[in-house]
């Protein structure tokens, strides 16, 4: 039996059995591996690829829904890749608009890079925001965060969802609850009992990650990553808002540099549910 054409090969869901071919993929595109991303993206999120004839995957990405189940009021798009050796095919674009045909009436958000925002745009996606990545060693240099934080325990779960529904704007329990296993760190921060923010840094290759990095004000956004930098001897990288310039200013002053800039789009909303003030970092720039 003959192959079908690229065109013709059939989108398929991916699940965690694809978790090495998902890594692969990011390898041929030299990007790092993130295995340890790519796990709890195809567990907590609806995985789409195609398969290559020669093996492996021509293309794959990654869609995370928020919101009640089965009626999710957000979607993220994320880890959208082609292999090298079929790019600018139009493989991507078909893909793309299969994700979009399965969201529906559903709202639909990324982080696009400058390379893939024009295939975005001509999907129709609009430019709402942009994040800044930044990386490096964290140096506090003498400063002494003025909010307390502390290692969260599992009776602080309850709390951290109901905070992070009323900033994110909708349900993001089914990721949330991966967080204690998926992280090496999970603090808050309090006042006078009351949590006020909370926080996570993960491991990604020869970083850690901060994220989600949810807080009432910035001065507890920055008592969140002083106290996840005390915790680890890798870099901290991270993508933080523009919108958060004393946040971002503070940080490169303590030897974390700018890497990058995304731009941030909808498709089917003008904007992003919730309340961008207090929200600081995503969870993963592939999730939201």
């Amino acid at each position: 039996m003959s192959t079908p054409p690229l065109p013709d090969l059939p989108i398929r869901r991916l699940t965690p059995r694809d978790l090495a071919a998902c890594a692969d993929l990011s390898e041929d595109r030299g990007w790092p591996r993130e295995e340890h991303k790519w796990g709890l993206l195809l567990a907590a999120g609806t995985g789409y690829g195609i398969d290559d004839p020669d093996g492996g995957l021509v293309t794959a990405c990654v869609v995370t829904d928020y919101g009640p189940p089965r009626r999710p009021t957000l979607s993220a798009i994320g880890m959208v890749l082609v292999a090298e050796r079929h790019a600018r095919r139009g493989i991507g674009r078909r893909l793309m608009h299969h994700v979009v045909e399965q969201a529906g009436a559903t709202p639909l958000t990324l982080h696009a890079t400058p390379y893939g925002r024009p295939l975005y745009e001509e999907l129709g996606f609009k430019v709402i925001g942009r994040a800044e990545m930044v990386c490096g060693h964290f140096t506090p240099g003498g400063h002494t965060p003025s909010v307390a934080t502390r290692a969260a325990t599992a009776e602080d779960l309850s709390a951290i969802l109901r905070l992070d529904g009323e900033v994110f704007g909708t349900d993001r329990t089914h990721i949330l609850t991966r967080l204690p296993a998926f992280a090496d760190q999970l603090r808050v921060a309090e006042d006078d009992g009351e949590l006020i923010g909370y926080a996570a840094a993960w491991p990604n290759m020869d970083t850690h990650v901060v994220g989600p990095l949810i807080a009432r004000d910035t001065a507890t956004a920055k008592a969140l990553v002083t106290s996840l930098a005390a915790g680890t001897d890798r870099p901290l990288r991270t993508d933080i808002d523009v919108r958060h310039e004393e946040l971002l200013t503070w940080i490169k002053e303590r030897g974390v540099e700018s890497l990058s800039f995304n731009a941030v789009m909808t498709f089917g909303t003008p904007d992003l549910p919730g309340d961008w003030t207090r929200r600081f970092a995503p969870l993963t720039v592939a999730a939201g």
